[in-house]
C-alpha cells in the first residue's frame, strides 16, 4: 500500500515516528504542502518562510538519502492531498499531529472530511515527547514513549514516478518584504551545529547570563526555531542534554545544564493538546479597552519607537535578528499590554511576524495572558527602565540599537527625558515617552483588578515568574509565565 506521510512542523528524518510508521506500511511519498492562504495569515512572514524553505532543501537531500524524494506542492491542502492520492494510489496519510491557530484547525477538518468520504485513512501521531530519566518517577503527557531513544532515520521505498517539484520563494509567495539581516538560517544541519556548540563549549555561562540581551545571544542554544519548525526532536535534544550531564562536566556546566534541561521541560509542559483553537474569546474583555491613540502607540511600539530606549532596543533588535531571549520577550509583551493598553491580538500577531520561531501552541497562550485576558492570573507588569538598568547598565545593547542616544551620558540613557540636555541635543530624533510608565502601570493594574471582581487573583511576586497551581497528583514541570516563549 502506498502511503502519504504529509509533513508540517516536523522538517527532519531523524526520530520521526510518522516516517518512521509509514516505512512500516509501504512505499512511501513525503510531501510538504505550501498554503498560499496559510502563508497570507496575519501571524506569517517573509523570515518564518525562508527558515523553512531553507529547511526543506536540507530535508530535500536527506531524504534523497534514505530512498524517497520529498514532494513539493503549492496550493490547498486538500486539493493537493487528493490530487496526490488518486494519481499515486494513496490509500493511507501518516502525519503529526499539531497544534495550531484557528485556520489550522479548520483546515485539518476538511482534509478529515475529504478522507472520509475518499476512503482513506488519515493517522496523526504524537510528536517525539522529551526523555525522562526512568528512576526520576516523572509523570508527563506520552509518558509511554518518554524513556525511548530517538528514532534512527528510516530506509525507505519511495513511491515511483513522481515529479519533486521547486521550493517556492517568499517572494512567489507574495509575502511582503522583511528584511531580517542577522536571522538564524534553517537546515538540520545547522541546528545540530548549534547543539553541538551549545553542549560542547557555548552553554557553560547559560545559567548566570540567559537573560542577558548582548551575551544570550551567544551563550543561549538557539535551538527555538530548530524545534519550532522541526527540524530537531525535543526528545533528541533533551536526550543530547541528558548525556552530556552525565559526562560530569566541571565549571559552571551543572547548573547550566539542569537550568536548560528545565526549560525544555517548561517548553514541553506549556504545549497544549494537539489541535485545540487557539487565540479565543477573552475570558476578561473588561481588561482589553480600546483608547484613542491606539494605532498612533501601535505603530510606535512595532517600529521601536515609543521613546522607552530598553524597549526600543529590544524591539528593534527583534526585527533585525528575528529572536529576544526569553525576559525580553516578556517585557515587550508586558508594556504593550499594560502600559500601552494595546490589544493583544494586534501587538500578538506582530510579534508572531517578528519571531523566526514562532510556534502558534506556545506563543498565544503567552500573549494573551500577558495581557490579562486570560484569567489565569494578573501579569506582572514589567518595567522597561529598571530592566534597562539592572540588563544593560553600560548601555552597550541600548546605544548600539538605538544610535541616535550615543551621546547621552550613562545616568540618563534609560531616561533621557529626565537629561537637561535632552530637548536642545536630542531634538526629533528621538521621541518623548509615549506614557508616563508610573502613571499608566497604575492605570493598567486597577484596570486588571476591575476585570477580576472575584477571588483568587493576585500579581505575581516574582519579576517574571508565575507558576500555575498543581493539580493533586500532578507531578508534571510547571511553565512560568516567561518561559511560555520558548527561546532557550
Amino acid at each position: 500500500m502506498n502511503v502519504l506521510v504529509w509533513l508540517k512542523r516536523d522538517l527532519r528524518i531523524h526520530d520521526h515516528p510518522a516516517l518512521t510508521l509509514a516505512a512500516g506500511i509501504g512505499p512511501v511519498l513525503p510531501v510538504f504542502v505550501v498554503e498560499p492562504e496559510l502563508w497570507s495569515q496575519p501571524d506569517a512572514s517573509a523570515r518564518q518562510w525562508e527558515f523553512v524553505a531553507e529547511s526543506l532543501a536540507d530535508l530535500r537531500d536527506d531524504l534523497a538519502g534514505i530512498g524517497a524524494p520529498l514532494v513539493v506542492r503549492v496550493g490547498d491542502a486538500v486539493q493537493v492531498l487528493a490530487g496526490l492520492c488518486r494519481r499515486h494510489r494513496v490509500m493511507r496519510i501518516v502525519s503529526h499531529a499539531e497544534t495550531g491557530t484557528a485556520w489550522a484547525t479548520a483546515r485539518n477538518s476538511r482534509v478529515a472530511a475529504w478522507a472520509r468520504g475518499a476512503g482513506i485513512e488519515w493517522s496523526e501521531v504524537s510528536q517525539p515527547a522529551l526523555p525522562l530519566r526512568p528512576s526520576s518517577g516523572e509523570r508527563t503527557r506520552g509518558e509511554g514513549t518518554m524513556i525511548h531513544p530517538a528514532l534512527p532515520a528510516p530506509v525507505l521505498r519511495a513511491v515511483e514516478a513522481v515529479e519533486p517539484g521547486p521550493i517556492p520563494t517568499a517572494r512567489a509567495l507574495r509575502l511582503a518584504p522583511d528584511p531580517c539581516p542577522h536571522r538564524q538560517l534553517g537546515g538540520r544541519a545547522r541546528g545540530v551545529e548549534l547543539l553541538d556548540s551549545f553542549l560542547t563549549h557555548r552553554g557553560e555561562p547559560y545559567r548566570m547570563t540567559q537573560a542577558s540581551p548582548l551575551a544570550a545571544e551567544r551563550t543561549c542554544s538557539r535551538l527555538s526555531p530548530h524545534l519550532s519548525h522541526g527540524t530537531l526532536s525535543l526528545r533528541e535534544v533533551g536526550q543530547a542534554a541528558m548525556l552530556r550531564q552525565e559526562e560530569r562536566p566541571g565549571g559552571r556546566w551543572g547548573g547550566a545544564l539542569s537550568r536548560f534541561q528545565s526549560s525544555l521541560a517548561a517548553r514541553e509542559a506549556a504545549l497544549p493538546a494537539p489541535r485545540p483553537e487557539l487565540a479565543g474569546p477573552d475570558a476578561f474583555p473588561l481588561a482589553v479597552t480600546p483608547r484613542d491613540g491606539d494605532a498612533a502607540r501601535l505603530s510606535a511600539w512595532m517600529n521601536g519607537e515609543t521613546g522607552l530606549p530598553f524597549l526600543d532596543a529590544c524591539l528593534r533588535y527583534l526585527r533585525a535578528t528575528g529572536w529576544l531571549n526569553v525576559h525580553m520577550r516578556a517585557m515587550v509583551a508586558s508594556v504593550a499590554s499594560c502600559h500601552l493598553g494595546l490589544d493583544w491580538r494586534a501587538t500578538g500577531a506582530h510579534l508572531a511576524r517578528m519571531f523566526t520561531d514562532y510556534d502558534p501552541g506556545l506563543h498565544w497562550p503567552q500573549v494573551q495572558m500577558q495581557s490579562g485576558a486570560t484569567g489565569i492570573t494578573i501579569p506582572r507588569i514589567c518595567n522597561p527602565v529598571k530592566l534597562g538598568l539592572d540588563q544593560d547598565p553600560a548601555g552597550s545593547f541600548t546605544r548600539r540599537w538605538l544610535p541616535e542616544l550615543a551621546g547621552v551620558p550613562d545616568a540618563f540613557l534609560h531616561e533621557p527625558w529626565r537629561w537637561p540636555e535632552a530637548r536642545r541635543l536630542l531634538g526629533h530624533r528621538y521621541p518623548e515617552p509615549a506614557v508616563d510608565l508610573a502613571t499608566a502601570a497604575r492605570e493598567a493594574r486597577a484596570r486588571l483588578r476591575q476585570a477580576r471582581p472575584s477571588a483568587g487573583f493576585a500579581e505575581t511576586t516574582s519579576q517574571f515568574v508565575q507558576r500555575p497551581a498543581r493539580q493533586p497528583g500532578n507531578r508534571q514541570p510547571q511553565a512560568s509565565q516567561a518561559q511560555l516563549s520558548l527561546p532557550f
